[in-house]
């Protein structure tokens, strides 16, 4: 069986990098010949998760083709936010938790998505399914990378899935989930050592919604005043990132990771649909986004639904 190459989409965060841990494990307990790579390196929220359980990060790929046919998808599906070179290659595997866009294939494919907090949350249902036992280390990965995305639980893509799954997962990896899980996300808040770019690009996806190129960043923070502080050099990035990319529509969010709130800072047009979107009106370049935490559920269907 020929070798295959598994990996979350670019700018990667901590559930697209364990995810693709975890699968491969999976695909090669079940014969593949599979390894984890990754489209970027981890971010702070991620190497804290990597290091506490002392797992590797997989190493960086820009390509693919030059070393595999096929490979397999972790957390995300549409092609402009997978690996450079994806129109070269055979997808073989697709286990995600989003939307399905602009995705297709030649040949028939595996295709596993639920409408769930996050993609580990449906690895650990396929661990379970194919009696394939999930070592303590693996389970860490597993938890923190549902702590991540669903905020500790608090995020309104939470289901009854992802919280069963994280108190069994907490068990087998022997942590106190929620002290353990306030310590990675504050992990991850810390902007001031971050470059303009690479807060702008840490944790984004490129998207089409009605002929529109738009790019959507998150930031996790304990204060969206540390990402406002410097909007003007946000904004200058944008900008610069925005006319090499061919983006129309930029938005970097801040979320407040403590109170559940967000503000995005917004570059391009239309910007009247960002403020239909949001029943917000867009001042000096930011717009306020009380409750929004979730990128797949409270930004990206309400942009689509307006630009489409």
């Amino acid at each position: 069986m020929a070798k295959e190459l598994v990996f979350g989409h670019q700018s990667p965060d901590t559930d697209a990098i364990c995810a693709a841990i975890e699968y491969a494990y999976l695909q090669n307990k079940l014969g593949y010949d599979v390894e984890a790579v990754a489209l970027g390196t981890p971010n702070e929220e991620t190497k804290f998760v990597l290091d506490y359980f002392k797992q590797d990060a997989p190493r960086v790929i820009s390509e693919a083709s030059s070393e595999v046919e096929s490979v397999m998808l972790v957390d995300h599906n549409e092609p402009q936010q997978s690996v450079s070179d994806i129109d070269k290659l055979t997808v073989t595997h697709v286990v995600d938790h989003h939307r399905i866009a602009d995705f297709n294939t030649e040949k028939p494919v595996f295709y596993r998505a639920e409408p769930v907090g996050c993609v580990s949350t449906v690895i650990f249902e396929m661990f379970n399914e194919k009696n394939v036992e999930i070592p303590e280390k693996l389970a860490g990965l597993m938890l923190s990378a549902i702590i991540s995305d669903t905020l500790l639980l608090k995020s309104p893509t939470t289901t009854d899935v992802d919280k069963k799954a994280v108190e069994a997962l907490a068990k087998i990896a022997n942590v106190d989930y929620e002290e353990y899980g306030i310590k990675m996300l504050k992990a991850g808040t810390n902007v001031d050592a971050r470059s303009d770019k690479d807060l702008i690009d840490g944790d984004a996806k490129s998207f089409t919604m009605g002929g529109k190129a738009v790019r959507i960043d998150q930031i996790n923070t304990v204060d969206v005043n540390d990402v406002l502080k410097r909007k003007a050099d946000l904004l200058k990035a944008m900008e610069e990132e925005a006319k090499a990319e061919g983006y129309d529509l930029f938005l970097v969010i801040a979320t407040n990771v403590l109170d559940s709130n967000s503000e995005a800072i917004v570059y391009g047009e239309p910007k009247d649909a960002v403020e239909k979107a949001f029943n917000q009106t867009i001042s000096d370049d930011t717009i306020a986004l009380p409750g929004v935490v979730s990128r797949k559920k409270q930004v990206v269907p309400q942009l689509t639904d307006v630009l489409d």
